[in-house]
């Protein structure tokens, strides 16, 4: 027997409480309590009935996964950040702002997924019809691809059970609900809730389930953390909406690395795979242009070379603009501080401005190096030769420090055309007994870097 009970919930954090708060005793976040009811056991005095799952007890051994369990997507780049494909039973979800593509994504995996098996399309954002002109446009003409309009989670759930389809894609999570919960769609109890009963119902038919997830204003998943648990895969799709350049990126997976990234174009009849990125991002490159260069930066297990451009110009105001885009802010005030205490630069009374071409975003130190030389570039107005390349980390006392994954990254510049590669002088060692087709400068501090500029 059980009774209801009311409890508030806090939307932004889960935290639970007996009581209506104006604000959440988790998070601290104002007006985020909302009033749900629970399920609360009563004692019957009934003795509980003892289940025996001895049969359901499997040895190790016995369990056979040499059988193909994975579902290749048709797109390579989708595959590689799955580990390999769609693992059967598993369920993933997939997040992102809006209008980044996740959909469009989506339907063109089932085009090549419609070839040899069923997919079922669940949408609670879209009609039929609306999906129907979606799929006109990305040239989704399979005939095993159905589509069902509909919230209600239990009855979806229902409906895979009965219909056995080989794939489901659910758009959106936070469009479900369940009927028992009298919370709105969205929110932290509904978002749960049904998470968990799709995850029953992809295990126990051992169906993969596709879950979209959408994002809140700090770019996390909307819904309880405890919903990214509950999942296999957690990925993301980032990018700047009025850009081409798309990222597919995961973030926890069962089943493969989490290392991988996914590239991606955004094109006129939907997303174009992106095998080769170090070309697109360096296509268009300024010739004896002061304040460029290239660094390369490891995104997964992948070197990617990427163009930091600055400009510093006499500033018009009492106090110099200082503005980054694709690179922190904070981390180019400190390289700024550095070369002014370190090599004698001054960027008092000049704005500067740097940028990342192509919309991508630099999150390793490994761009430091690159950022020094092009304001040591930008200030001066000493183009740079194309054909240069630097990786490193700079400290506070204007060393230049090592970092990983050197081989991959002097390769990487080999491969683009590039012939002088600047690197920290530590990782010389590491790069012994290769043969190399680039000229490799070992610098310990910026100072030497910028001398090497001048020679």
């Amino acid at each position: 027997m059980a009774r209801s009970k009311t409890v508030y919930v806090c939307s932004e954090c889960g935290y639970e409480c007996g009581k209506w708060n104006g604000k959440c005793p988790g998070c601290g976040t104002w007006n985020s309590l909302e009033e749900v009811e629970s399920a609360v056991s009563v004692k019957t005095g009934s003795v509980r009935k003892i289940r025996n799952l001895s049969d359901k007890v499997l040895s190790l051994s016995d369990i056979d996964v040499n059988k193909d369990i994975r579902y290749k997507t048709g797109l390579e780049e989708f595959d590689r950040v799955l580990g390999g494909g769609l693992v059967k039973g598993s369920i993933v979800l997939l997040g992102g702002t809006p209008g980044i593509g996740k959909s469009t994504l989506l339907l063109q995996v089932c085009q090549y997924l419609g070839k040899n098996y069923s997919v079922l399309y669940v949408s609670g954002e879209e009609s039929a019809r609306q999906i129907k002109i979606r799929a006109q446009r990305l040239e989704v003409d399979t005939d095993r691809l159905y589509i069902l309009t509909d919230t209600d989670a239990e009855a979806v759930s229902d409906t895979i059970r009965t219909s056995k389809p080989d794939i489901v894609i659910v758009d959106s999570i936070q469009t479900m609900s369940i009927s028992q919960i009298s919370s709105t769609p969205g929110s932290l109890t509904q978002v749960r809730e049904c998470t968990n009963l799709f995850m029953h119902t992809a295990k126990s038919e051992e169906i993969p389930i596709i879950i979209v997830g959408h994002v809140n204003k700090d770019g996390a998943i909307a819904g309880p953390k405890v919903m990214e648990h509950i999942v296999d895969a957690v990925l993301y799709f980032e990018g700047e909406r009025n850009l081409a350049f798309r990222i597919l990126r995961t973030v926890k997976n069962r089943y493969g690395s989490t290392n991988e990234i996914g590239v991606f174009e955004m094109a006129d009849k939907g997303l174009r795979q992106v095998k080769n990125p170090s070309m697109m991002l360096l296509e268009g490159r300024p010739e004896n242009v002061s304040g460029t260069c290239v660094t390369c930066v490891m995104e997964g297990l992948r070197p990617i070379l990427a163009e930091i451009q600055v400009l510093v110009t006499k500033s018009g105001f009492s106090t110099p603009r200082r503005m980054a885009k694709g690179f922190d802010f904070n981390r180019m005030a400190i390289i700024m501080a550095v070369l002014e205490k370190r090599a004698g630069l001054f960027f008092g009374t000049l704005d500067t401005y740097l940028n990342v071409v192509g919309g991508f975003r630099i999150e390793e130190t490994a761009g430091d190096l690159a950022v020094a030389l092009c304001l040591y570039s930008g200030l001066l107005d000493k183009p740079l030769s194309e054909h240069t390349i630097a990786f490193g980390e700079i400290g506070l006392g204007g060393e230049v420090r090592a970092v990983s994954n050197i081989v991959q990254r002097v390769r990487e510049a080999e491969r683009m055309g590039f012939t002088t590669c600047l690197v920290p002088k530590q990782t010389l060692s590491a790069l012994k007994g290769g043969s190399y087709g680039i000229r490799i400068i070992g610098v310990s501090n910026v100072k030497q870097a910028f001398k090497f500029l001048e020679s």
